[in-house]
């Protein structure tokens, strides 16, 4: 499984030499860890992501511009057609530059249970589905749900798998890995479990956390 470190804001540089495979920096103001100013040089390994939570399509699109982002994490009420408008302005800008399409990942919050023919209509307009805990806020609420609701995952669409996911979790990842849902668990995605304070990640963590999933 690939490894999602989001939230960056105050130690991007160090997060970066763990090499994970995507960092996240939320775009959405009332978010503790709200990204502004300047995200440093990074390998071409690490793929960035922005996070936005209902922001108007030319938002997105310039932040895209602006921090050269190679994935958008949609984390609000964004609707089918939403996603599709921006799959296709962005497959006609990167094919007039002659540069790689992003990729469009969209969020879907878990409490109890969840009603996956909601996923239908996203099938065909996003890259990638993600997972996480339905909370007061949007992301970033420090609980895992229950995995055992995705025994019914009905798609083979890759999905991220996040939601208060720290150093606990790790023999309930293990454990998730030997179940038929896990197959397309395209990658892990932390946040809060792995910080001293919102923003600043710990690194001996996150290390020890990584080195866990590249043995798996």
């Amino acid at each position: 499984m690939k490894l999602k470190v989001c939230g960056m804001k105050l130690n991007t540089l160090e997060v970066a030499t763990l090499d994970p495979d995507y960092l996240g920096f939320i775009f959405w103001e009332p978010s503790k860890r709200y990204f502004e100013g300047t995200i440093p040089r990074l390998p071409a390994s690490i793929k960035k992501v922005g996070v936005f939570v209902d922001a108007p399509l030319e938002a997105i699109l310039k932040k895209v511009d602006t921090y050269d982002l190679q994935a958008v994490q949609l984390h609000g009420n964004e609707s089918p057609e939403f996603c599709n408008d921006l799959k296709t302005i962005n497959n006609d800008r990167s094919k007039a530059l002659e540069e790689s399409s992003i990729e469009i990942i969209k969020v879907f919050s878990i409490k109890d249970d969840f009603h996956f023919s909601i996923l239908t209509p996203y099938e065909n307009v996003c890259d990638y589905f993600l997972f996480d805990t339905k909370g007061k806020l949007p992301g970033g609420n420090g609980f895992t749900f229950s995995w055992e609701v995705l025994k019914n995952y009905p798609s083979t669409k890759p999905y991220f798998l996040s939601g208060g996911i720290g150093l606990d979790e790790i023999g309930k990842i293990r454990e998730f890995q030997q179940r038929p849902e896990s197959k397309y668990c395209h990658a892990i995605d932390v946040n809060s479990k792995f910080e001293s304070e919102p923003g600043l990640k710990d690194i001996k963590k996150l290390k020890e956390f990584k080195e866990v999933l590249s043995n798996e």
